[in-house]
C-alpha cells in the first residue's frame, strides 16, 4: 500500500493507525488526514522518536498493511 492508497482510504485506515500508535489523539488523526509527512511527524512527537525512527516505524507499518 502506498501513500496515495492510504490517502484515498484514510477513513478506513484511521482505526489501524490508532491501534498501531495508541498515543495519537483524535486531533492528531484529523491533522494527519492520510498525509505521510504528518503521520511521521506526529509519531515522532508522541513517541519521542528521531525522524529516522519515525520514518522506519511508518514504513514498517505500510509494509504490514499492504
Amino acid at each position: 500500500m502506498n501513500m496515495d492508497e492510504i490517502k484515498g482510504n484514510w477513513k478506513q485506515l484511521k482505526g489501524k493507525v490508532q491501534t498501531e500508535w495508541g498515543k495519537l489523539t483524535n486531533d492528531d488523526i484529523a491533522v494527519i488526514d492520510g498525509e505521510q509527512t504528518q503521520l511521521v511527524g506526529r509519531v515522532q512527537e508522541r513517541y519521542g522518536y528521531t525522524r529516522e525512527q519515525a520514518e522506519k516505524a511508518v514504513s514498517d507499518w505500510h509494509e504490514r498493511n499492504k
